[in-house]
């Protein structure tokens, strides 16, 4: 019977699979369920960002230990746009990464503007996260309360690229390796290098 239904049906059966399956992630990180963020993830899926480089199952410990210490990353999404080819799909979404900060004693909220790529890919009946990529545009730090200030020198950012420059800056200060060489707006060729990665990975299933 399935066989049988037209192919934008199938289709908008497997948008809608894989856009569930992102904001599934996406909602289990923000909420800390752990295992179901686990389970959105293949075991040799592919994680770049900022603090971690791995795969999903251990980018999802990454995650756990981050919590752990006090940083409970939240995240605001966009749209999910899928792009399909066959058993394998691309979902891109923009999102603003929200991290409350203590710095020189005044709270705030550190916000950090990007796209999101994912790669799924269906394995049997089951889609699944094969890869997951940010092109990071720009950030921005706000006191909590008006009227408060949080000054940064400028030399304690200089060597921090714009995209991401406070959130590079507060993760060196908990300790993480921050990786400086992702795409971002101001680096329009890693970024262009990144699309065409992915279109590459997505052309593989099409022919």
């Amino acid at each position: 019977m399935i066989d049988n239904l037209p192919k934008a049906v199938m289709d908008s059966a497997d948008i809608t699979s894989i856009s569930q399956l992102i904001l599934r992630e996406r909602e289990s990180r923000d909420m800390g369920r752990w295992e179901r963020m686990r389970e959105c993830f293949w075991p040799d899926s592919v994680v770049r960002i900022s603090w971690f480089r791995g795969n999903g199952p251990d980018f999802v410990t990454g995650s756990i230990d981050m919590a752990r210490r006090g940083i409970p990353a939240k995240h605001r999404l966009g749209p999910v746009l899928v792009t399909l080819a066959g058993d394998r799909a691309i979902a891109s979404l923009t999102a603003i990464i929200d991290l409350p900060v203590e710095l020189q004693g005044v709270e705030g909220t550190l916000s950090t503007h990007a796209r999101f790529l994912y790669r799924a890919e269906r394995r049997g009946e089951r889609w699944g996260i094969f890869g997951f990529d940010a092109i990071y545009m720009r950030d921005e730090l706000t006191p909590s309360i008006p009227g408060e200030h949080i000054s940064i020198a400028a030399e304690e950012v200089r060597g921090f690229r714009a995209s991401y420059r406070m959130l590079s800056y507060y993760l060196r200060s908990q300790g993480y390796d921050i990786d400086s060489n992702l795409p971002g707006e101001d680096r329009a060729d890693l970024a262009e290098a990144l699309n065409r990665e992915l279109l590459s990975w997505l052309e593989r299933e099409r022919r």
